[in-house]
């Protein structure tokens, strides 16, 4: 395996709102091929109660945009106001500026990936970590697959909190939990850089919360 290939892959896999490709199409089979992927990740107890649902129809898109529109508007005008002054910073200026353009484009992007688990959470630490840990791995293992093949995702969650309206225009049956919205397309650019992060040493701890990882 070559590791500098898997690390790049893994260090430049970004969460792309402003550079999707909203007019290049999304052929199936690379869909396909990127939902098998992910379908390869570790679920606990094999369980594998995942479901995926594929939205390109524009009907159903623009109607699902309305409840993510619905929602994230309220947030950003949230951050805003919590921003004060540092609105104009530029870390929170580009991401209020890539968050807004998301919302603004949401309808046009070309693919919907929306992930579902069978069973509801339980409000219980312990349990409910079991539960979403039978989803995320395979999310993350989708957008790298995506990732690999030159287009790239996001995984929201605004429309979430119009759940049971999005499942009626969906057709999702009880029992199954939608976690997010993955807005699919290619990517405007080549490539990404990794992105800046606090070091390691600042948030990793040996035998013990506080004491230096070392090494």
């Amino acid at each position: 395996m070559d590791t500098a290939v898997t690390d790049h892959l893994l260090s430049t896999t970004r969460s792309v709102r402003r550079k999707l490709d909203l007019d290049r199409p999304v052929e199936p089979e690379v869909l396909r091929d990127c939902l098998r992927l992910a379908l390869q990740a570790p679920t606990p107890g094999n369980a594998q109660a995942w479901r995926w649902l594929v939205v390109r129809d524009q009907g159903v898109k623009d109607r699902l945009a309305t409840l993510f529109r619905r929602v994230g508007t309220a947030y950003l005008e949230s951050v805003i106001q919590a921003a004060g002054d540092a609105v104009n910073q530029l870390p929170v200026a580009r991401a209020i500026a890539s968050g807004r353009h998301l919302l603004d484009v949401i309808d046009r992007v070309p693919v919907y990936v929306i992930p579902c688990l069978q069973g509801r959470p339980h409000g219980e630490n312990a349990l409910d970590s079991a539960f979403y840990g039978g989803i995320f791995p395979a999310v993350w293992n989708f957008q790298l697959a995506l990732r690999s093949r030159g287009l790239g995702s996001t995984l929201t969650t605004y429309h979430l909190r119009h759940e049971a309206e999005a499942a009626g225009i969906l057709g999702v049956p009880e029992g199954y939990t939608q976690v997010g919205l993955l807005p699919v397309a290619y990517t405007t650019v080549p490539d990404f850089a990794p992105a800046r992060r606090i070091p390691l040493d600042e948030v990793a701890y040996l035998d013990g919360w506080g004491r230096p990882l070392g090494g």
